[in-house]
């Protein structure tokens, strides 16, 4: 039993004790000291993002607070609202409230296309 210590569990105590104290952080305080844009900052972004948009013809409205970002308005393409999350996403928005509306005609175009791309067997 003193071999067996000796030739296979000493080596890997003194190489655990050889090794440097690995540092304790976690995953959230990682993600914590990244910097998060002011809500100024949020705001610019989006506004510059939508000016290079197709979504920026839509004329949606939105307002940023404590990094929320909420988006009201219209449209009739289903795609834009999708958009319109991303966006403020990429912008650094912490959560997206999205209450766009997006038309029947869209929603039925889209349900329409949905059937089509279905394979029957």
């Amino acid at each position: 039993m003193r071999r067996l210590f000796r030739v296979l569990i000493a080596p890997v105590l003194v190489a655990l004790l050889a090794l440097p104290a690995m540092p304790t952080t976690s995953h959230t305080a990682t993600a914590a000291s990244k910097s998060t844009p002011s809500d100024s900052q949020i705001d610019a972004t989006i506004r510059a993002k939508l000016a290079k948009s197709k979504i920026g013809k839509d004329g949606f409205k939105f307002h940023v607070q404590h990094g929320v970002v909420t988006w009201e308005g219209s449209t009739s393409v289903m795609q834009h609202k999708g958009s319109a999350t991303r966006m403020a996403h990429t912008a650094g928005a912490v959560q997206v409230v999205n209450n766009i509306q997006v038309s029947e005609g869209a929603k039925a175009k889209t349900g329409a296309n949905l059937k089509k791309a279905q394979v029957s067997e």
